[in-house]
């Protein structure tokens, strides 16, 4: 049986990326989905003509590793795409933002990403492909929003490094940088903080991330960056000291 693993699949761009899939991947039999919201994943089985299979797991918790590794023995799927979305930010001052949150944040877009990536390696062969979902706030430490900017500097990092050593198996791992992008991302991040001017107005449409970000994909690019104001902040984040550019943000 072959299949996408698609996590953080119940709203987003998790969302978005199981209806490109189910449209674009025709070698894909089913589609894993993941996510703690069951009944979002039911109302999306609506949406699409490929068979989803539901895992309403709350990867924030340890015991959904135990559960995937059997599920993955007992299946033994062919997996053509994993692809990690699942994640969260609060903005804030770091001492502002609660424990569990900052823990929290670690563990679903850090420690989550890194397991569900080994557990499903192993069942996936030449021409395969893994999708991590990073960020823009990967490439500049970010105040007020640090230890979401700094997890996904990790899931940039781990996914260039991971990019080197699977090629020659002949898997693709692409890191996904977009800026703000139009989701329910911020009304869950705005507890403690409110998203800055700049970044309210460069805001993108999801479906044209994931569009981007599957077709990098496809082309075995290691990192995809949507929009020309992106690239240009990720060339001037190369370039210039960031205590330079943190003094304009």
């Amino acid at each position: 049986m072959k299949i996408a693993i698609v996590t953080g699949a119940s709203s987003g761009l998790g969302r978005e990326f199981v209806r490109l899939i189910a449209q674009k991947l025709n070698t894909v039999e089913e589609i894993w989905v993941v996510a703690r919201r069951m009944e979002r994943l039911k109302e999306l089985e609506k949406e699409v003509k490929i068979p989803l299979i539901p895992f309403g797991l709350d990867l924030e918790k340890e015991d959904w590793m135990d559960f995937m590794e059997r599920t993955l023995k007992e299946r033994q799927p062919k997996v053509k795409m994993l692809v990690n979305c699942a994640g969260f930010g609060k903005i804030g001052e770091f001492d502002q933002v609660s424990l569990q949150q900052v823990v929290g944040m670690v563990d679903v877009n850090c420690r989550a990403l890194t397991a569900m990536t080994y557990l499903v390696l192993p069942y996936m062969a030449e021409n395969s492909r893994i999708i991590q979902l990073a960020s823009a706030a990967a490439f500049l430490p970010q105040p007020q929003f640090s230890v979401y900017a700094a997890t996904k500097s990790y899931v940039l990092s781990f996914s260039r490094a991971l990019y080197e050593e699977v090629k020659g198996r002949g898997i693709a791992v692409t890191a996904v940088c977009p800026g703000p992008v139009q989701t329910e991302f911020f009304s869950i991040a705005e507890e403690k903080g409110e998203i800055a001017l700049y970044k309210k107005l460069v805001m993108a449409d999801p479906k044209k991330v994931v569009r981007k970000a599957f077709r990098d994909s496809l082309q075995r690019k290691s990192v995809s960056v949507y929009g020309g104001v992106m690239k240009g902040f990720s060339w001037i984040c190369k370039i210039l000291p960031h205590e330079w550019i943190l003094r304009f943000l």
